[in-house]
């Protein structure tokens, strides 16, 4: 069976095993305060062009998204989120249950807009019963979306501006930011995301890590006790350089957007097959993510060899599912993919 079910099949880029397997014997102080993880934090700062950005090193992105936004809100706050956002449909209720209720606002390719945001906040605020109403504390987006579409350096700043406005924070879940970053069709950097963001991370775990995430915070207000947050939430590593070796390995040389480049590129060309076939696709993605629809009588066949992610139902005889490239795919299990997809 190949898998094109997730991008977090394998297990790390040998660079990264590697480098565990030389330090494996060393011993250094915990819970991420050792030379790895500094050295890694300096190498996103400078990505960042902040050196003042504080960088923390979580597991696993539901950890990451449920500690920064507890962190961030007050009791009597939520998160507005695309209603397709992972937040809101993936992780079980994890951020409800720290009391915080996500704000959905609806999404028809993922994205929220800045004037969606600025509409739901005048509304809550011109209710003259809006005290018994969750109050919009944060905007929560995702770059990629869980749709693989992605925000422009125009979009990134409107959001931004709207938020200022606002004055919410807003938090950018980079679980697959590396795919986003070297889409053929991206015009941010890791410097935008850093300056039109309050926070943000970067994920390891779907890009190339065994596991981990990078969260960057660059407004002021909101890096006090933030390591009492990752306590508080199960968060903080013992064997915290294991999560700094991970990251200082992917921002060496530029590993991180050269395996992110790999997987976009392997996407494009079975995105460019699914069309030839004459396949509609469900959403208009140029990441790793893609998003056909196809006969039910053909996904069949397909599952005789390939693992797929099923999305939605289209009609009664079609259904958009996700085929999901990684930074590990290898080209030959494309090409077959594509010789099969050519011969149904």
């Amino acid at each position: 069976m190949i898998r094109f079910q997730c991008d977090y099949a394998e297990g790390a880029h040998p660079d990264i095993l590697k480098r565990l397997e030389e330090t494996n014997y060393e011993q250094t102080a915990g819970y991420g305060m050792d030379p790895y993880c500094d050295s890694a934090r300096e190498k996103i700062r400078m990505l960042c062009k902040d050196d003042t950005a504080d960088v923390h090193f979580l597991v696993g992105g539901t950890q990451t998204n449920v500690t920064v936004i507890s962190a961030i809100l007050r009791p009597y706050q939520g998160a507005i989120a695309a209603h397709t956002g992972h937040i809101n449909v993936h992780e079980t209720g994890a951020v409800e249950a720290t009391g915080h209720k996500v704000l959905p606002i609806k999404s028809e390719d993922g994205k929220i807009t800045a004037m969606q945001v600025r509409e739901m906040c005048e509304a809550h605020w011109n209710d003259a019963d809006h005290e018994h109403m969750v109050q919009p504390g944060m905007v929560y987006i995702s770059h990629p979306t869980e749709n693989g579409t992605l925000y422009s350096r125009e979009e990134l700043q409107e959001l931004h501006q709207v938020c200022r406005d606002m004055n919410l924070p807003l938090f950018l879940d980079g679980a697959r930011l590396g795919y986003g970053l070297m889409s053929e069709q991206s015009d941010l950097t890791m410097e935008d995301i850093a300056k039109y963001t309050d926070v943000f991370y970067i994920g390891g775990t779907k890009v190339g890590a065994l596991f981990g995430e990078a969260v960057v915070i660059t407004a002021a207000e909101l890096k006090k006790d933030f390591r009492y947050m990752i306590k508080r939430h199960g968060g903080m590593l013992a064997k915290g350089r294991l999560l700094g070796i991970q990251f200082d390995t992917l921002f060496t040389d530029g590993l991180y957007f050269k395996i992110s480049r790999h997987a976009d590129e392997q996407a494009m060309r079975l995105r460019k097959a699914f069309k030839k076939k004459g396949y509609a696709l469900r959403y208009d993605s140029y990441t790793n993510q893609q998003f056909p629809i196809l006969p039910d009588a053909h996904l069949e066949k397909l599952k005789e060899k390939y693992a797929y992610g099923f999305w939605e139902k289209v009609d009664a005889e079609h259904s958009a599912v996700r085929f999901c490239t990684s930074w590990a795919t290898k080209e030959e299990y494309v090409d077959q993919l594509i010789a099969d997809i050519e011969a149904l």
